[in-house]
């Protein structure tokens, strides 16, 4: 971890908020990923609507490359892994390689969604409700009442951030220090804004916003820096970095 790394305390942990839409645990070695909707393309397209059909693989790819880096002894993913029942079954030959050698080099566990609450056993890894440790608990699904130490998926947050005359749509974080709620991983994932109840209802106090930038995540609305471990780190994100940022 560096200066510009965006880490953040969640009840009494510490926690770094990836650019990628990840979260990185140091102290257990742990990466956690939310909503990867794996084939929500095909399953468009089996409904007439057609999405180029490379989200899978383009998911896997952003997920090997984070395992490379980071080198976790464990993978957390929050729930809506696969976008319905059958979609494991549309994977072809190459993403199924794809995705059991990485269960191979690291130990998962996959939290049910309300997509996938039964999960290919061929994939690997473990099946779980919920999974806790330490002073989190891990569950696709927000409680609808405080829950401390909670970290979760299912929401699909986004932020609309302005600045100097730019407007753009971005997935974010979202914590007010005792839970935390993470952005969808998965390449075709929509999102409730901030500002809808159904966000603003999970915190009890001011909640805090972490928008991803295409090399960094920025705090850009909320007490951003009561949270950050890193005080140092510029918080609010410059101009050329809002106008070089990947739309979702």
């Amino acid at each position: 971890m560096n200066r510009d790394d965006c880490i953040i305390t969640v009840n009494g942990e510490t926690l770094c908020l990836e650019a990628s839409g990840a979260v990185w645990w140091p102290d257990e070695k742990t990466l956690v990923l939310a909503d990867l909707h794996f084939e929500k393309g095909s399953s468009y397209a089996r409904s007439g609507q057609f999405l180029p059909p490379y989200d899978t693989r383009a998911t896997l790819k952003r997920i090997a490359a984070l395992i490379a880096r980071l080198m976790p002894e464990r993978v957390i993913a929050l729930g809506d892994s696969f976008h319905d029942d059958g979609a494991s079954d549309r994977f072809d030959t190459e993403e199924i390689a794809r995705l059991s050698t990485l269960t191979r080099v690291v130990h998962w566990v996959w939290v049910e969604g309300n997509h996938d609450p039964n999960p290919p056993a061929w994939m690997g890894g473990t099946v779980q409700p919920y999974y806790q440790a330490r002073g989190l608990m891990f569950r696709h699904i927000p409680c609808t009442e405080p829950c401390a130490g909670e970290v979760a998926g299912h929401v699909h947050p986004v932020v609309r951030v302005n600045r100097n005359g730019l407007s753009l749509r971005r997935r974010c974080f979202v914590s007010d220090g005792l839970r935390l709620l993470l952005p969808a991983f998965g390449a075709y994932t929509g999102g409730f804004d901030v500002r809808e109840e159904a966000v603003t209802s999970l915190f009890g106090r001011e909640l805090a916003v972490f928008a991803m930038g295409r090399e960094r995540v920025y705090g850009v609305r909320g007490p951003c820096h009561a949270l950050l471990r890193n005080r140092n780190m510029e918080a609010q994100p410059s101009a050329t970095a809002i106008s070089t940022v990947n739309t979702p």
